[in-house]
């Protein structure tokens, strides 16, 4: 298979819906070669009966185009289908372990426009697949060697509607909460983005005695991630104080991630929550090898608070795929992204937005404290983080002077501790710049001009 072939991004397989490699035929494809797969992963199925597969999408509109597709290849090739219609996508690695199933796939574009969707995977344990496995999907596809494979007649497989998926996902994110804890005279105002989590985040907070206010939670499959939710959160942070809520909780679109805001309208990423979690449970000598794992674009600021309360931070690249990875290598719990994909072990084999949001929860109420005393525990560098749309994704080292000025840039922010970080997105047509230093002045001045470099050359 020629590198060109290539499908499998950073997370899964994701593009334009109804343009390769988001099409029909392609999901097909990866239908009949994941079936195989898993199929011959282990001679038995790990429930009874025959091997099976959980397919869960998010709300998109060309969901109901790959979901029918993807069933089919699955069916032919001798594997059951057990659907689970929209669920958020840990909801989906979550019921994959919940029915024994040997696979679980999710279909959705995460955060990105509803034109767009993915197709995501799950091992039979609820962990991403591993790159061999992928890569073994992945040549299957092009390469024809399971054409012959056709079962026939009672060999053919059978699809199944699972109608109590969304209330197992709401009792696991429940049992996450420490019983005989409520939320009972808490207020919070919810931005389910259209997407995945409009029944489940919801219906968690209010079985757990919370006042909800919800938005986002009409999804039409066109309006998904549609000025609202995670992507948006200047919206949540306005309706908080409309009314006059204690807490902000906005999703992406299939609710892997997740972004607060505290009682004063201030946005609480990913990396807050990192801190108040890790340092409470340094505190309460819980964090397993007193160490969280970070990627890349974390604020050096949560560092230097968890390594003064006796922790360590890990770095890895981009992806929560990264940060699992690492996380499963060396037996670390605690985990995520500034973006607010958050994996806390104990409860979830991926980033779950609603957990993530129920773990600050449990700490607020535990301390009797409002989450802008929390987020006082750390204190963030200054950062400028640019992304922009590019034409293509040339390698940085190719483009006529770019380079030059990184290396510029970090001599002028590193003896303060600072930091340049430039890379592609993985699943985007778009460039990102991460600098952090002292002094915000120095970190315009270097943006732009590292910007307006490569916009010259490549700019969409």
């Amino acid at each position: 298979m020629t590198k060109t072939k290539r499908i499998f991004g950073t997370d899964g397989v994701r593009g334009t819906a109804n343009i390769e490699p988001v099409t029909a035929e392609t999901a097909l494809k990866l239908g009949r070669a994941a079936a195989h797969v898993f199929k011959t992963l282990e001679s038995h199925a790990r429930g009874h009966g025959r091997h099976k597969i959980v397919i869960g999408k998010d709300t998109r509109l060309s969901g109901y185009m790959i979901e029918n597709a993807l069933s089919s290849g699955v069916l032919s090739m001798g594997v059951d289908v057990l659907f689970i219609g929209p669920l958020p996508t840990p909801g989906v690695a979550y019921v994959t372990r919940s029915l024994r199933a040997d696979a679980g796939i999710v279909i959705t574009a995460s955060h990105n426009p509803y034109d767009d969707n993915g197709i995501k995977f799950f091992q039979a344990d609820g962990y991403k697949l591993e790159d061999r496995i992928e890569a073994e999907i992945e040549d299957l596809v092009f390469s024809g060697a399971i054409e012959s494979v056709r079962p026939v007649a009672s060999e053919v497989g059978k699809a199944i509607r699972v109608d109590d998926a969304v209330g197992r996902y709401i009792e696991y994110a429940k049992a996450s909460f420490p019983k005989g804890m409520t939320l009972d005279g808490v207020r919070i105002v919810v931005d389910c983005a259209n997407g995945a989590a409009y029944k489940t985040t919801p219906s968690v907070l209010r079985e757990l005695g919370a006042e909800v206010i919800v938005y986002g939670n009409t999804p039409d499959g066109t309006n998904i991630n549609k000025d609202c939710g995670s992507m948006y959160p200047e919206h949540l942070c306005r309706r908080v104080l409309e009314h006059r809520a204690q807490l902000g909780i906005a999703h992406d679109g299939d609710a892997d991630r997740v972004q607060l805001c505290d009682e004063h309208g201030t946005l609480v990423d990913g990396d807050d929550i990192l801190a108040i979690t890790g340092l409470e449970m340094l505190e309460q000598n819980t964090l397993a090898e007193r160490t969280i794992v970070a990627t890349v674009m974390s604020n050096a600021g949560l560092d230097a608070a968890i390594q003064e309360a006796g922790g360590r931070v890990v770095r890895t690249q981009v992806g929560d795929k990264h940060v699992i990875e690492e996380m499963l290598k060396n037996g670390y719990r605690v985990g995520g992204e500034q973006s607010g994909h958050l994996i806390f072990r104990d409860y979830a084999t991926t980033g779950d937005g609603l957990v993530a949001a129920l773990q600050v929860l449990r700490i607020m109420k535990s301390r009797n404290a409002l989450l802008s005393q929390l987020a006082l525990c750390w204190r963030r560098f200054p950062q400028k983080v640019v992304s922009f749309k590019v034409r293509e994704k040339t390698p940085f080292a190719e483009l006529d002077g770019v380079l030059a000025l990184v290396a510029q840039a970090e001599a002028a922010v590193n003896p303060h501790g600072g930091r340049v970080f430039l890379r592609y997105s993985g699943t985007e047509p778009k460039a990102r710049l991460l600098i952090e230093g002292p002094d915000p002045e120095v970190l315009d001045l270097w943006s732009v001009r590292i910007v307006e470099a490569i916009k010259r050359h490549i700019g969409a």
